[in-house]
């Protein structure tokens, strides 16, 4: 009976505690000029909410780090970022191989000049931003086409951009949009290109937990990597040199082995990718139906990886970033599909969208502006999925996740050459010389994600399900191919292609990128021949997508500016790879009936899912650690044991992998590194309730750098 007792009034308590403060769940991912509107010191921040984001970059945000699709974190004045494992993996995978087996075993350099190349990537530094609308818009006239506008509102931004870069040589801008065109913000970074590889764990702790794992609670997976910046004796970004020194930065964060508790006020800066929260219903109702087709494409490509690696280690090694992209997209479009089916979201958004009608026609004015825009959007997107479906596998084969790596390459060869013809500011932007090093960048590192043979046998595999497709939606230089109906002649096809091409060679391809459009024809590489081909069609396709975006975009303008004068400006933009912040409280949650998460997990449960295989297995030297409670300062006082990962109400997003989680005083308690399956919709829609962020726990992170690699080094650089 007194069990009974204790558990009715844990059960009240539960009830009392984190429903009322998962009501605090922010809702969205805020810029930092409009932090102002949130009242942070009364929701619980201890520090000058001023000191977060200043002009001069010695707020903390400035400690942030975009590192292209994650983020990081300065940790000292000598250049040292942490981030994710996995957002680490694509430069530890590079530089891996059979006799370095980095992914399995780990990385850690005792000294500078042990520290290796993160090959690929760069860290941008955020100098500052700006609005820049007026000057975005300054020539687009009301009676312009839909494409007429685009090229305007391009022309501008690129310009924009090219005078931002004047400032200096390591100096990086862009232009964003806010609100689907209300408001255009100037973006300025430096960036670092000399990034090096400290210190990474072993894949048993890095990865703990894998895909069985992946956005799933409880977690324990210890997700952390640490890099360094690099940058010239001047202080300028350049590429790597043995005589560069470590980037010293304005601002770092500390960590802080007090660690959190529940109920603690938290927050998160970073780069979230992209979020859906601001669209209409029939918008999320064409994603919807995408994400249902793409989960079993992903499922496909995902078995024809797994087969042809298996019992082969340089194949595994070599497809390793890319198998985990996929499963990690995977997981996540299940989640957001089964989600917005358990909750009905087109039907919740339709019942938000009848309150926006009602506003809208309490007020003839609003009726005017607003009146139509939903139906307008609505119709629309039937129309535009029409035109996408047709175009959908044209736009995909050039990618190597859905088509070959060599294609995708002589592509890119094909478009550079033809871009480069024109002046520099006429081009594209991503074929403009700013972004030339890049592309070859790219050429050269393609070698180390993909393997001759497999791309071959993975390009046949891709062309034979487009047998039985309709025609016209098949890429019109494939159609006589396919219309055999034979697998044999596909097999020859691409055999003949792989047989007869120069571009199993970097240097090849990059010596390629230096000839005339009509000097490269003249090669009659197949690869260049078919790249082609296939532009004709695509250019097309290119030319008409800017229209139906810019009918999309403007369409969404108006209602975007409606929502923002109805919610009298306090509406934060969608993500789109911006700097944000979101904050939130250190709090468990009740996923379905009876079942209740709490908001901590620790090392005991890294040792109770311990199964001595991949991906539960747990190194030997962790679990004489916990045998002889080796814990030292990172022993949590309550929970009695090392703290492993933990939630809070914070939303986040991709892009947001390796945001630093800091407590009240601005000190770094955690990294994030995934959300929950339950709160995965709140790309599209938050569920208070459900919302929440995984961190890995700052004293894990310390715990195995110290206790487990002894890593003094490192420990030393972090000031303990």
């Amino acid at each position: 009976m007194k069990f009974k007792t204790r558990l009715i009034i844990s059960v009240l308590l539960i009830g009392l505690v984190i429903w009322p403060l998962a009501a605090l769940a922010d809702e969205g991912m805020w810029m930092p000029h409009q932090m102002k509107m949130l009242n942070l010191e009364q929701l619980g921040l201890k520090m000058n909410p001023d000191d977060l984001y200043r002009l001069d970059g010695t707020g903390l945000m400035s400690a942030v780090v975009n590192l292209g699709g994650g983020t990081g974190e300065f940790v000292s004045p000598e250049g040292l970022i942490l981030t994710n494992h996995h957002v680490a993996f694509g430069a530890v995978q590079r530089a891996a191989s059979k006799e370095n087996d980095y992914i399995t075993y780990g990385f850690l350099a005792r000294k500078r000049s042990e520290e290796i190349p993160a090959q690929g990537y760069t860290a941008d530094i955020l100098l500052g931003y700006e609005e820049v609308t007026g000057r975005v818009l300054a020539k687009v006239k009301p009676k312009m086409t839909p494409a007429q506008k685009y090229e305007a509102i391009e022309k501008a931004v690129n310009q924009i951009i090219a005078e931002a870069e004047k400032q200096g040589p390591d100096i990086r801008a862009s232009v964003a949009s806010m609100y689907s065109g209300n408001q255009y913000f100037l973006f300025r970074f430096k960036r670092i290109k000399d990034i090096r590889i400290v210190y990474v764990p072993p894949l048993d702790l890095g990865n703990f937990g894998g895909e069985v794992d992946n956005w799933i609670w409880p977690r324990h997976t210890c997700d952390f990597s640490f890099l360094r910046a690099y940058v010239s004796k001047e202080g300028v970004g350049v590429d790597y040199s043995p005589d560069n020194v470590p980037y010293q930065p304005k601002v770092f964060l500390k960590l802080s082995p007090e660690g959190v508790k529940e109920g603690d006020f938290t927050f998160v800066m970073g780069y979230p990718g992209r979020t859906y929260r601001n669209y209409t219903a029939a918008e999320i109702e064409s994603d919807l139906n995408s994400m249902v087709k793409r989960i079993d494409e992903y499922k496909d490509i995902i078995k024809f990886i797994e087969t042809a690696s298996k019992g082969n280690k340089e194949t595994e090694i070599r497809y390793a970033s890319m198998l985990k992209g996929l499963y990690n997209s995977l997981k996540n479009m299940e989640g957001k599909v089964e989600g917005m089916k358990k909750i009905d979201l087109i039907v919740r958004k339709k019942e938000q969208e009848k309150e926006f009608i009602n506003w809208v026609n309490s007020s003839p004015d609003r009726q005017k502006k607003y009146g139509q825009v939903l139906d307008q959007m609505a119709e629309f997107m039937k129309r535009y999925e029409n035109y996408a479906a047709k175009n959908e596998l044209l736009s995909s084969i050039m990618s190597p996740y859905f088509g070959s790596t060599l294609l995708s390459q002589a592509y890119t060869i094909y478009r550079t050459v033809l871009e480069r013809q024109k002046p520099d500011k006429d081009r594209e932007l991503a074929y403009q010389d700013r972004n030339l090093p890049y592309i070859k960048q790219r050429i050269q590192l393609a070698e180390r994600g993909y393997v001759f043979d497999t791309d071959r046998e993975f390009f046949k595999h891709q062309l034979k399900k487009m047998m039985g497709l309709p025609p016209e939606k098949i890429p019109a230089v494939f159609r006589p191919l396919i219309a055999q109906g034979s697998e044999k002649a596909i097999e020859e096809y691409v055999d003949n292609l792989y047989q007869k091409t120069q571009l199993g060679s970097s240097e090849k391809r990059l010596a390629l990128l230096e000839l005339k459009p009509a000097e490269l024809l003249k090669t009659n590489d197949p690869f260049i021949l078919l790249a082609a081909e296939l532009e004709k069609e695509l250019k097309v396709v290119r030319e008409e997508s800017k229209a139906w975006n810019q009918q999309r975009q403007d369409l969404k303008k108006a209602y975007e500016a409606a929502l923002l004068e109805m919610k009298g400006g306090k509406l934060a933009p969608d993500a789109n790879s911006t700097i944000r912040f979101t904050y939130g409280l250190v709090e468990g949650y009740i996923p379905r009936d009876a079942v209740v998460y709490k908001p901590i997990t620790t090392l005991k449960g890294v040792m109770e899912k311990e199964t001595g295989v991949e991906p539960f297995r747990v190194p030997d030297r962790l679990k004489q650690l916990y045998q002889q409670r080796d814990f030292g300062r990172y022993e949590d006082p309550i929970l009695k044991d090392v703290p492993a990962c933990f939630l809070n109400t914070t939303n986040v997003t991709g892009g947001n992998s390796g945001s630093p989680t800091l407590n009240a005083k601005g000190e770094q308690v955690g990294i994030i590194f995934d959300m929950t399956y339950e709160s995965v919709i709140g790309d599209y829609f938050i569920i208070p309730e459900w919302q929440r962020s995984i961190s890995v726990d700052i004293r894990y992170v310390l715990f195995i750098t110290e206790k487990f690699s002894g890593a003094t080094n490192v420990m030393k650089e972090l000031g303990f």
